[in-house]
């Protein structure tokens, strides 16, 4: 019975790891409307937050340009969630983003628009 409970916890553990994220992850790939010749964009995105800090690295690996923005919703209902000025990300450009919360942030994300 006591290797049961091993292999139970050890399973349990192991499920922790691998399905709670440790960073919010965005990947972004929007489509023309074109089935026939989708296009691919979209910057690829980690967000991380840090007590009250949150930064977002972006890179966008296609030709056309992304405009990233960061959103930040706090956790406290009187603090003030802000959206990020629009950073363009050129092809293979990487960007950061920053934003805040005065406490908690409660989720942070980044949104992509093509630029023409």
């Amino acid at each position: 019975m006591r290797p049961l409970a091993r292999l139970a916890s050890a399973s349990l553990a192991l499920a922790c790891v691998l399905l709670l994220p440790y960073e919010a992850m965005s990947h972004a790939r929007v489509g023309t409307g074109d089935s026939a010749r989708a296009e691919l964009f979209g910057s690829a995105c980690r967000v991380r937050v840090v007590d009250s800090d949150v930064t977002a690295h972006c890179h966008n690996p296609y030709p056309a340009t992304d405009s990233v923005r960061l959103h930040v919703e706090c956790a406290r209902w009187w603090d003030l969630d802000s959206d990020a000025a629009p950073v363009e990300a050129g092809p293979a450009q990487t960007v950061r983003l920053d934003g805040r919360c005065w406490k908690e942030v409660r989720s942070a994300w980044v949104s992509h628009r093509r630029v023409r």
